[in-house]
């Protein structure tokens, strides 16, 4: 009788083994996967980034991609000039990194760049490098995207569980104009991921483009980076929620100094004689 019970036992496990479907871990989902960047110029932005984190006063931390850096950072000084114009008193830090997807945005938060601190405010804008560049972008890309974009703001919550997310839309791309659709469903996904409260949903495209979903004149000269009318949009759409969560900006910042591209080079600039 045992032996017939294990006879009949046997077969039902092996059934069972393969009834249920496999929960995915960070290892097996590439969408929540982690990346680091090797290349010599990302390793040495990413130690500045690692000393910014050290220095100063944060309670306004942005993180993204190219988009986000170039409005704070040392290489583009016209933006740089706006970005303190449109921040100081907040104690505001920049946390981009131009080329990033949102699993290397991932790796940089997992390995050093928001430990030690605990900002009132992240500005998150990132996933329009996990597009393509040209053409249509394949199956699935969407949810991957979503879901990484859920990973950074797990990651973000576990590292600084008192800071409200201002989730930012992907913006529109004139350079590949087969995205837009995408992107739409993107952007409403990213919507429903909003609680109003601890995580803030901000879309500001329908102010960067006309009627058929093109930028406007003067909001990109490539059609993927902004300008600083772009920057200027983006800045009104922030800044009553800086104001409703930070308070009005101080008269005075603490915020560390901006960092820029390690491989750009920079400018003397003379001074005229006395």
């Amino acid at each position: 009788m045992l032996a017939l019970r294990r006879t009949l036992i046997a077969p039902l496990l092996f059934l069972c083994a393969f009834s249920y479907p496999v929960v995915l871990n960070a290892q097996d989902n590439a969408a929540i996967q982690p990346i680091e960047r090797k290349d010599a110029n990302s390793v040495l932005a990413h130690q500045q980034l690692l000393e910014k984190v050290r220095q100063g006063k944060i309670d306004l931390y942005f993180v993204g991609d190219s988009i986000t850096r170039r409005w704070g950072a040392t290489d583009y000084p016209e933006l740089l000039k706006h970005w303190n114009q449109c921040f100081y008193g907040w104690n505001a830090a920049n946390f981009g990194w131009g080329g990033d997807t949102t699993q290397n945005i991932l790796w940089r938060l997992q390995h050093g760049e928001l430990d030690g601190i605990s900002p009132k405010v992240v500005v998150l804008q990132a996933g329009t490098n996990n597009l393509p560049w040209r053409g249509p972008a394949r199956e699935g890309l969407v949810e991957e995207v979503v879901q990484s974009l859920q990973a950074i703001i797990s990651t973000v919550h576990q590292k600084t569980p008192h800071s409200t997310i201002i989730l930012t839309s992907l913006f529109p791309r004139d350079q590949n104009p087969a995205l837009l659709p995408m992107i739409e469903k993107i952007n409403q996904r990213l919507a429903n991921l909003s609680n109003k409260t601890t995580i803030r949903f901000l879309n500001i495209n329908d102010d960067l483009v006309d009627s058929e979903g093109k930028l406007l004149p003067g909001m990109s000269n490539d059609g993927l980076h902004l300008t600083v009318n772009s920057y200027q949009v983006w800045a009104n759409a922030l800044s009553p929620l800086l104001h409703e969560l930070l308070g009005p900006p101080a008269s005075d910042d603490f915020a560390p100094s901006p960092t820029g591209d390690p491989s750009a080079r920079t400018t003397t600039v003379k001074l005229p004689p006395n």
